[in-house]
């Protein structure tokens, strides 16, 4: 065995190799592709930690402030029972041309140091997966999370918006799926994965600590209510449109009908029995009662009538 030697290369992996060198891609033999990925997916919720949020903006402001350009990344923790915690995350760099979407390079090189030094301090946290600051999927992001794959076998795709204009949490999660559509051939989408903000007890100390030199402690409490209730309203507004567009959407047969949807969609009016205020009123209703919880105290310690 010891005198065994390597079959010989042919002339087209050969052609092949050099290629993908040439465009930025990992040197990867036939005999050393990895096996299939079409099974489920691990990945049933994303958990996104606060240092990764930080980490994603101050890249984009050291790289890409007040340009069109996006920024790319990798991202690290660990996955159990399908929860993948997002602990860690660095910058890779990344190109890729505004007038040809396809046209990309990522610096594979970079991130296999960066990993491998990363590993020595804490081997406990592996690859999940890559951010993009987006802020929505791009025409090649399929190829990248191919390229991802290579590394890891399950990869998340996280979009961070740096510049929010809507209400709620500036990320967005998706893994790669195989779809297999009747008529056509088998190809890859992106399948969307639910996503959330989580930290642990230290990391909500220094979340703290930073919102105390981002607050404005000038405001009163009151403002700081109304102000919480009008993001609120803000917010729901905003899902209700959400929902408008895909009904309008399914109706005019551009989306097939998901009835899971259509069924938590029934059941949303009608969270439960037994409820203050009753479920009789309507939803408007509702929201002025609650705020009549917030604003009635108020005006009564001015004297002022509140119907």
């Amino acid at each position: 065995q010891a005198n065994q030697t390597l079959p010989p290369i042919s002339a087209h992996c050969a052609a092949r190799a050099v290629e993908q060198r040439l465009v930025g891609l990992p040197l990867i033999l036939p005999a050393l592709m990895p096996e299939s990925t079409s099974g489920p997916s691990p990945h049933t919720t994303v958990v996104v930690h606060p240092i990764v949020l930080l980490a994603a903006v101050d890249h984009y402001n050291r790289v890409a402030k007040n340009t069109k350009r996006r920024v790319v990344g990798m991202l690290l923790g660990e996955t159990h029972k399908g929860v993948t915690d997002v602990t860690n995350s660095y910058a890779v760099p990344f190109e890729e041309d505004e007038r040809d979407p396809n046209i990309w390079f990522l610096d594979h090189s970079f991130h296999e140091a960066m990993f491998a030094m990363l590993k020595k301090v804490n081997a406990r946290e592996k690859l999940v997966g890559w951010y993009s600051t987006g802020p929505k999927i791009r025409p090649g992001d399929l190829k990248i999370d191919q390229l991802v794959r290579r590394y890891c076998q399950h990869p998340v795709l996280v979009i961070v918006d740096v510049k929010p204009k809507e209400l709620g949490i500036p990320t967005e999660a998706y893994h790669g799926v195989e779809e297999i559509l009747e008529g056509k051939q088998q190809q890859w989408t992106f399948q969307h994965v639910p996503c959330e903000i989580g930290a642990t007890e230290s990391e909500e100390v220094g979340v703290e600590h930073l919102l105390r030199d981002v607050k404005d402690t000038t405001i009163s409490t009151l403002a700081n209510q109304v102000a919480q209730k009008l993001g609120s309203l803000k917010g729901l507004a905003a899902r209700l449109s959400e929902v408008d567009g895909y009904l309008q959407n399914v109706l005019s047969g551009r989306l097939p009908v998901n009835h899971r949807i259509i069924y938590q969609l029934q059941d949303s009016p009608d969270p439960g029995a037994d409820t203050d205020p009753p479920l009789t009123l309507t939803l408007a209703h509702r929201i002025l009662y609650q705020l009549q919880d917030v604003l009635h105290p108020a005006a009564e310690s001015l004297g002022c009538s509140f119907t």
